[in-house]
């Protein structure tokens, strides 16, 4: 089988099915895409746009001012750039060339190490384990950077916004709420491991709504 090239979101699908995840991949059989909102996509275009603007002027942006005066947004922004395009980001290679690849939205440096910042646009406050849905996602772009010889602290950051109020002009005013998460770049080796496995295997099993119907539409 020709080498792989995968990404949170893919490896995403993993987890959801791997039985898709394989016919994704060897069959090139892909679920059919729903419609995707465009809010998260233009609140991901002007936030990169507003934190670009205080690490230009070596400050950090209101929504992190509970962090400690030796974290700083990351200046490198030629390669900042390639590290937020979804066809290049970080990338890294195993020993069969497989591909994994990630685009991070914003990186922090806390001395010699960084610290992903990821940003999340959501219609309610947060629930207890809303962050939690996105541990794998920090993990492996923590064993990436770290594969690219990068120093990580071993924890990152998700930067939640929420609609809060509308104004009387029809302002609409969003609140952030940033999150600590511990990092375990472990977990993403060995979703590695798995997804390598699972795809050189034999179809798995899969029960999931979208199996279901494909067997059922026999």
């Amino acid at each position: 089988m020709p080498p792989y090239t995968l990404s949170p979101s893919s490896l995403s699908l993993l987890k959801d099915c791997p039985r898709c995840f394989w016919l994704k991949f060897n069959k090139g059989i892909k679920r059919p895409d729903g419609p995707f909102p465009s809010l998260p996509s233009g609140m991901d275009k002007i936030l990169k746009i507003h934190f670009d603007s205080f690490m230009e002027k070596g400050k950090l942006p209101p929504e992190l001012k509970e962090l400690d005066g030796n974290v700083k947004l990351f200046d490198d922004k030629e390669l900042l750039e390639v590290w937020r395009n979804n066809l290049k980001g970080i990338q890294w290679k195993d020993k069969d060339d497989n591909l994994f690849r990630g685009a991070v939205d914003n990186i922090l440096k806390k001395g010699n190490k960084l610290i992903v910042l990821d940003y999340k646009t959501r219609g309610f406050p947060l629930k207890e384990d809303t962050a939690d849905h996105y541990q794998d996602q920090l993990d492996i772009y923590n064993l990436l950077l770290r594969k690219n010889s990068y120093e990580t602290e071993d924890y990152a950051y998700l930067l939640f916004y929420h609609p809060n109020k509308v104004h009387e002009n029809g302002d609409v005013d969003f609140h952030a709420e940033l999150v600590k998460m511990k990092v375990n770049v472990k977990n993403a080796e060995k979703i590695f491991k798995k997804a390598i496995k699972t795809l050189k295997g034999k179809i798995p099993k899969g029960d999931c709504e979208f199996c279901r119907y494909k067997e059922n539409s026999k």
